[in-house]
């Protein structure tokens, strides 16, 4: 007879391409798995559940939790680590959309009806009608470092003795930084590599402080670097495996030599070249998996890889499906997408980033109820 695993040994199992029940469901532990709080709202209004206490939780992507009915509605096994804010307001970015936001969110409305947070520099923007904010944003905790690391620890508690979810702590350097860190790469690798052991030190005292605070109620960390355009790698394969791969490698390596925590790389863009790299790297999960960027074929990654490296992602495509396709139309990429990545192991379902504010809420109940259709082993 078949196990039945909980969620949370059910995500790490399958980052470990070990056996288990059915492919593990994400949706919302990471700030590029989520959900936009506009089709949150309407998401939950289509399944006639109240809308009365969305909270926004990523105030520039303008992402909503995930409440525990949409986590049982769609079978979710994650969960977002990160607590609610100390203390709240309402916001009202248009017509009926009504939101529990930080205390310390406080864009202003501008005559041409966007929102803008001004008195800081590169305030960030939101253009009338859009759907997230583009520059600097306030914290929305404002507490001092120790308060906000027992904030954490409660939250991380509480979430592994009362549920069986899995989830991670997001926020470490992948050490890489964009396309101005790529030019001086290439410009000036001594002082780069210099740069790059500091941060290691720092990174690995950061870590160290989070896993004794509270490493042993969560099942991973999150490292971040964006590699890829949406036309291939921003770094030349040769200057990352010199210079970044080696200070990522001892920081992978010190995590795994001291915790059992999934290592998840939030990477977006085409990054097929740089793949050999990421598997030596000690990355176990890479998200989001952008399979409509140049040479990301599933088929091909999960053939060339999927014995090295686990996808966590992939599972839909929301820059030319999701948003755009009917139902039908969204359930069968999602059918087709989960048939590629799901054989062996390896895989965590869930779309390509995050869902954006205009992807029709019956797309979305197609996609996760496909994936619950398709998940068993």
């Amino acid at each position: 007879m078949r196990v039945q695993l909980s969620s949370r040994e059910r995500a790490r199992r399958a980052v470990k391409r070990q056996p288990i029940d059915r492919v593990p469901i994400d949706l919302g532990m990471h700030f590029s798995t989520g959900i936009s709080i506009f089709a949150y709202k309407n998401l939950r209004e289509y399944l006639g559940l109240s809308t009365d206490n969305i909270e926004l939780v990523d105030q520039g992507q303008l992402l909503a939790r995930v409440d525990e009915d949409i986590i049982e509605r769609f079978h979710v096994d994650t969960i977002l680590l990160n607590p609610p804010w100390p203390s709240h307001r309402l916001w009202n970015p248009r017509g009926g959309y009504v939101f529990q936001a930080s205390s310390h969110f406080t864009p202003e409305l501008m005559p041409d009806g966007a929102w803008r947070f001004t008195g800081i520099e590169n305030g960030a923007t939101m253009p009338a009608g859009g759907f997230f904010f583009d520059g600097a944003i306030p914290d929305g905790y404002g507490l001092p470092d120790s308060q906000r690391v027992e904030l954490f620890a409660r939250r991380a508690e509480r979430l592994y003795h009362e549920t069986d979810k899995f989830t991670i702590m997001m926020g470490y350097s992948a050490f890489f930084d964009g396309l101005d860190f790529a030019c001086d790469m290439l410009t000036d690798p001594d002082t780069v590599k210099e740069s790059l052991a500091r941060r290691l030190d720092a990174q690995i005292k950061r870590y160290d402080a989070m896993n004794r605070a509270y490493g042993k109620w969560i099942q991973g960390i999150e490292v971040n670097s964006d590699l890829g355009t949406q036309a291939g790698p921003m770094v030349v394969p040769d200057a990352y495996e010199e210079i970044c791969l080696p200070v990522f490698q001892a920081f992978n390596r010190h995590v795994h030599e001291n915790s059992d925590h999934i290592i998840f790389m939030h990477n977006c863009g085409g990054i097929y070249e740089l793949m050999p790299a990421l598997c030596e790297s000690g990355v176990d999960a890479l998200n989001p998996v952008q399979i409509s960027a140049r040479n990301m074929d599933p088929a091909r990654l999960k053939r060339e890889f999927g014995d090295r490296i686990s996808f966590w992602g992939g599972g839909c495509d929301t820059q030319r499906v999701l948003w755009s396709g009917t139902p039908d139309e969204v359930a069968e990429h999602t059918r087709e997408m989960i048939r590629i990545f799901k054989p062996g192991g390896g895989f965590v379902f869930n779309q390509v980033h995050n869902i954006m504010g205009n992807v029709p809420p019956e797309n979305i109940v197609a996609m996760f109820d496909t994936a619950w259709e398709e998940a068993a082993y």
